[in-house]
């Protein structure tokens, strides 16, 4: 919901028009004056209470909000009817805050289905019998909802392909400057055909031109007017008659707003170098400057692109057209706004960038803390003092501790061991000995479990019979496929539900919510359950196996 008010910050305040957009977790208000550095944001559940002025009363309909902190926002709309659309707005939203606080159970909201989205399910579950078993058994038992069920099979529902149709169209490579217009061949009058794209990608591109669209239209000229100065601008760029452009600027009040350099473009500019790493700012100085040489410059409509420091503020290089224009084709479309009024998209296009701006305002001093590590933790290398580490000498008493290998170290006697070694007699003596204390009194503790030899004999038994009996028979056949089919058909099943179970278990750590502390142990009871039926169907194969 967007609606025009007129914000107060107290009762007093003559107040800043602009525009009020409500959404159920936040309030924005932004100017209708783009310089204004006036924005406000205010979360939803920080609202405290909300008194309003009554209808009939001589007072205008104001809305007085009052944050947790105690301040007060008021806001002045054009009439009742808005006044009343916003407070039902804020109401509900704070109810449904207040909602949310006092569950005790954290549920998932469920996801608004198309009809398309739907009858897309629906096939897949008639199609796919195994995908319908699943279903069944797990959204209708209500182990899994039916957003977590289809949320692991994005790709049968064709996300891809819905969000691709969804994306918004891109501007055209064609630059406003290769704009053509028509002309009736007998008169010097020409006619430019202008399209509400075209007029979208000449706002984009030239800021300063959408400001004084809504400055000047309906207010001072028609929109025919203006849109016939700012191509008479365009034609006096082409000309590269900078003298000529600068008398009639001098004379025409709202032609010299196009000659004139796009202020709003200078200032974004300087923001954002001030967001650039100091380390990697390097300035171009008047070495830099090969424009004004012979065969240098850059060619536009058959000559270069070089004008005299006289009149510089009247000139526009090809260059800087070019980059702008590159840079709005890769930022795309910032809004979604279709309308053949004019002012509208004009309206919308600024405050789209007057958001993306407090955003950025919000984020400064997060990136100004961040230039300032950079900055410190870049150590440029010729700028360092010389490091000079005080070195040990090296005192070496017996050289042999050094030169003699570590395996001479290792074999080589020790110095005063020779009484305390054994000779290989007396070694092979004891060895003989203990060999025959074993031979005689047996182990204490046998190395293998009885229990365990037996079954790993019995296993290597059944394994080696199983080998003899498909001796000729296809290598490729699995034990699956001997059994009957309506067994394989169990035993597949239950793996697939196992799968199923165990992908969105492990999807829901770490366990953060009540919500999914619920989901995992339905998750859990639902594969005891399977692990029991697979139990039973081990019993049955490990009888058919043994028959065989």
């Amino acid at each position: 919901m967007e609606k025009r008010v007129k914000y107060k910050s107290s009762v007093k305040d003559p107040g800043t028009f602009g525009s009020l957009e409500l959404s159920e977790v936040m309030l924005l208000f932004v100017p209708n004056d783009p310089k204004s550095d006036l924005k406000l944001k205010v979360q939803t559940h920080n609202i405290k209470s909300q008194k309003y002025t009554k209808q009939g009363s001589n007072k205008p309909p104001w809305l007085n909000l009052t944050n947790k902190q105690g301040r007060s926002h008021i806001f002045e709309f054009e009439n009742y009817p808005d006044m009343h659309a916003c407070r039902d707005s804020i109401t509900k939203a704070l109810a449904k805050c207040d909602e949310e606080s006092n569950k005790s159970v954290v549920s998932t909201p469920a996801e608004k289905l198309s009809m398309a989205e739907f009858e897309l399910r629906f096939k897949l579950l008639r199609e796919n019998s195994e995908l319908q078993k699943l279903h069944k058994q797990f959204v209708e038992s209500k182990v899994l909802t039916e957003d977590e069920f289809w949320s692991t099979r994005k790709k049968l529902l064709g996300k891809d392909s819905i969000r691709k149709s969804k994306q918004q169209m891109g501007l055209k490579s064609m630059m406003v400057s290769g704009i053509k217009p028509s002309s009736d061949g007998r008169t010097n009058r020409v006619t430019f055909n202008l399209t509400s794209e075209i007029i979208f990608q000449i706002f984009a591109e030239k800021p300063a031109v959408r400001q004084a669209f809504i400055d000047y239209v309906p207010k001072k000229m028609t929109e025919k007017d203006f849109w016939t100065k700012y191509f008479r601008a365009e034609y006096l760029y082409s000309t590269k008659n900078t003298a000529v452009a600068a008398a009639e600027a001098a004379e025409d009040e709202e032609l010299a707003v196009f000659l004139k350099p796009d202020e709003i473009l200078a200032r974004e500019a300087r923001q954002k170098m001030r967001r650039v790493d100091p380390t990697l700012d390097m300035d171009a100085d008047q070495g830099d400057d090969y424009t004004h040489l012979m065969d240098h410059g850059i060619q536009r409509d058959g000559t270069n692109d070089v004008v005299e420091p006289q009149n510089d503020q009247h000139r526009r290089s090809l260059l800087q057209d070019l980059n702008r224009h590159a840079a709005v084709v890769l930022e795309g479309r910032c809004i979604d706004v279709e309308s053949e009024d004019t002012r509208i998209v004009a309206e919308a296009l600024t405050r789209a960038k007057q958001v993306s701006k407090a955003d950025d305002e919000i984020t400064k001093d997060a990136n100004q803390e961040r230039l300032e590590r950079m900055s410190r933790a870049a150590e440029m290398e010729d700028l360092q003092a010389p490091q000079n580490f005080p070195l040990a000498p090296l005192s070496i008493k017996d050289p042999r501790d050094y030169f003699e290998s570590q395996q001479g170290n290792v074999l080589s006697e020790p110095r005063g061991a020779r009484a305390s070694k054994r000779n290989v007699y007396e070694a092979y003596g004891l060895l003989k000995e203990s060999i025959l204390e074993i031979r005689m009194t047996g182990l204490s503790d046998p190395l293998i479990k009885p229990e365990v030899s037996f079954e790993v004999f019995s296993s290597l038994t059944r394994t080696i019979s199983t080998a003899k009996n498909i001796i000729g028979k296809n290598p490729r056949e699995s034990f699956l496929d001997r059994l009957p089919k309506s067994t394989k058909d169990e035993v597949i099943h239950h793996w697939t539900s196992i799968q199923e179970l165990l992908r969105h278990f492990w999807s829901s750590y770490p366990i953060t919510t009540t919500y999914l502390n619920t989901k995992v142990g339905k998750l859990k009871d639902a594969m005891s359950n399977t692990y029991s039926l697979l139990d039973v169907s081990y019993e049955i194969l490990l009888q058919i196996f043994l028959s065989e």
